[in-house]
C-alpha cells in the first residue's frame, strides 16, 4: 500500500502541489463561510438552506482560489523579456478549466446530496455542511488532479 502512495505522489509535480494547496486553501474559506451561512438558515426548507449554502461557498472558494492561483501562477507566464507567454497562458487556462469543470460537476453532485441528506438526518445545518464539504473536496480534488494529468495541464513545467 506504501509503495502505490509513493507512486502516485511520484506522478504529482510541485505545479500540482501549489494547484491543490491553492483548491485547499480556497476550500478552507468556503467550509466556513458554509457552515455559517447553513447555520444562519436553519429555518429554512433543507432544499433552500442547501442551496443557498452551496452557492455561498462558491462565491467564496472562486474569488480565493482565483487570488492564490494568480499569486502562485503569476511568474509562469512571464517571458524573460518581462511579457507575458499569452500562448502558455492561454492553453493553461483551457485545461485548467477543463480539469475543474469535471471536478465541478462532481463535486456539486456530491455536495448538494450528501448536504440534502444530512439535513433530513436532522444533524445539526453547520454539521451536515461540514460533513458534506469533507466528502465533497475529498471527491473533487481526486478528479481534479487526475483529470488535470488527462488534459496534460502542467505538461510542460519550467
Amino acid at each position: 500500500m506504501q509503495e502505490n502512495f509513493l507512486k502516485i505522489v511520484g506522478l504529482l509535480n510541485k505545479e500540482y502541489l501549489k494547484l491543490n494547496k491553492n483548491l485547499l486553501i480556497g476550500f478552507v474559506f468556503s467550509t466556513t463561510v458554509s457552515a455559517l451561512v447553513a447555520q444562519i438558515l436553519a429555518d429554512q426548507e433543507n432544499y433552500l438552506n442547501t442551496t443557498y449554502t452551496v452557492i455561498a461557498g462558491y462565491i467564496v472558494f472562486f474569488s480565493v482560489f482565483i487570488i492564490m492561483f494568480y499569486i502562485d501562477f503569476k511568474h509562469r507566464y512571464k517571458l524573460s523579456s518581462g511579457q507575458t507567454n499569452y500562448g502558455l497562458l492561454k492553453k493553461e487556462l483551457i485545461q485548467l478549466i477543463s480539469s475543474l469543470g469535471i471536478g465541478e460537476i462532481v463535486y456539486f453532485a456530491v455536495r448538494w446530496t450528501t448536504h440534502y441528506y444530512f439535513l433530513d438526518l436532522n444533524f445539526e445545518p453547520y454539521a451536515a455542511s461540514l460533513s458534506s464539504e469533507a466528502i465533497s473536496i475529498v471527491c473533487y480534488l481526486f478528479v481534479v488532479t487526475f483529470s488535470g494529468k488527462i488534459v496534460g495541464l502542467f505538461k510542460d513545467s519550467n
